[in-house]
């Protein structure tokens, strides 16, 4: 490792982010910044950016949400969160066009993005078009996974291993908050399965989901069933 171009570049980095910090940038010139920007200019813009006026500017925003350095994905992530908030700003982000962007984020590695995207979509639950494509989508992917997780050697891989469970776990967290939008017999499929995996994280998700009270026979035996689970955590619900 080049420990002279690393600081160097530490150095650099800091003198960038302190001169933003300090000075005043227009509304144009943080959007051509979260554009066209490095990592510190694009982190600094999505902080900074208090507005956003028509849906290219939020689309600027969902396209640093994948394929950019994390800090960049966190910085952006919380900016949409806090912008989805306002009913008004919600037609910008085209959301029924870019929910395959969103059901990528709501997994992203960093824990904090998975949170800040899943609490900014819950604001577009009246938005039925999204809704549709997202939860059909997100029920897909995660019955899918759930199927390749059930069959894991939890004493192999570990890597691998917490890596998809990671995934399945922020799945099943954004099922909870659109469990009303789905298909009961579609989460039974799922829940029937996630129930019994040997990771207590995915088991406590699952019990999570099962206190929205489901008058499903089905689902209120795997309730029960959960109540008396080995792992504290997933008891408690």
């Amino acid at each position: 490792m080049n420990t002279r171009g690393y600081y160097n570049t530490l150095d650099e980095n800091f003198n960038i982010a302190y001169k933003l910090i300090n000075t005043h940038q227009s509304h144009d010139e943080l959007i051509y910044m979260l554009e066209n920007g490095n990592i510190v200019e694009k982190q600094l813009a999505a902080l900074k950016l208090d507005n956003i006026l028509d849906s290219n500017e939020a689309q600027v925003l969902i396209n640093n949400l994948t394929g950019q350095d994390g800090k960049v994905r966190e910085a952006v992530s919380a900016k949409i969160a806090e912008l989805m908030k306002d009913s008004n700003k919600h037609i910008f982000f085209n959301a029924s066009e870019n929910y395959e962007i969103f059901l990528d984020a709501i997994i992203d590695i960093n824990g904090n993005i998975c949170r800040n995207i899943i609490s900014a979509i819950t604001n577009l639950k009246s938005d039925k078009c999204f809704c549709n494509l997202f939860c059909t989508e997100l029920i897909e992917r995660t019955l899918k996974l759930a199927l390749t997780i059930k069959d894991f050697d939890f004493q192999d891989g570990k890597y691998k291993v917490n890596k998809e469970v990671f995934k399945l776990y922020w799945y099943l967290e954004t099922i909870y908050q659109f469990a009303s939008l789905i298909d009961i017999n579609k989460l039974k499929s799922i829940l029937k399965i996630t129930k019994s995996i040997n990771e207590y994280t995915i088991r406590e998700k699952t019990a999570k989901i099962l206190t929205l009270n489901f008058k499903d026979e089905e689902l209120q035996e795997i309730k029960e069933l959960l109540k008396n689970d080995t792992n504290y955590y997933v008891r408690r619900f």
